[in-house]
């Protein structure tokens, strides 16, 4: 789904630039994105935090699934946001140094994290600026595993049991399956 939200973003913007013969802008990609997302009223299920850098500096748009944005100077989307926002809310300042930022975004993922079982387990940012992008992934994780089976785990044949009359594979016809019968 993202993908496909991608796609369509990126060939739009490409379209965009050979025709104005300009740079996109951030907010293009935001006024596309908001009228799909209207367009389909919801349905499409996509709740997006959209960052870039363009002429007018850095922005960072929130865009709801029903269409609706928000252009703050942070962001939390997702199950464990209201946590995340708390930190922001109290914590954030103008000016930041760039490891501060990326100390205060880590502490505010690891709120989402500690209070929504959703969340995940590590966390990874994104650092956008003039002079590009920067991804630091698993910039830290707060619930490592502490025990992981070397060996995995193995079963054997027949423990669960598998009732034939109802099986049907991903690629099997519908005429397969009611041979199967």
């Amino acid at each position: 789904l993202i993908f496909n939200l991608k796609g369509m973003v990126s060939s739009a913007l490409f379209l965009h630039r050979k025709s104005t013969l300009r740079e996109s802008r951030v907010v293009s990609a935001q006024s596309i994105l908001k009228s799909h997302l209207f367009k389909y009223q919801g349905h499409v299920g996509a709740a997006l935090v959209l960052g870039g850098f363009d002429i007018h500096g850095p922005q960072l748009f929130t865009i709801f699934p029903h269409g609706s944005s928000d252009c703050l100077p942070y962001a939390t989307m997702g199950s464990g946001s209201l946590a995340a926002m708390s930190i922001f809310e109290s914590d954030y300042k103008d000016h930041m140094s760039e490891d501060e930022a990326k100390l205060l975004v880590a502490r505010s993922i690891r709120a989402g994290i500690f209070n929504d079982l959703g969340s995940g387990s590590n966390i990874d940012l994104c650092v956008l600026s003039r002079a590009g992008t920067k991804y630091f992934r698993n910039f830290e994780i707060p619930q490592e595993r502490a025990y992981t089976r070397a060996e995995g785990y193995t079963f054997e044949n027949g423990t669960t049991s598998l009732n034939k009359r109802n099986f049907q594979t991903a690629t099997s016809t519908t005429a397969e399956s009611e041979n199967a019968l």
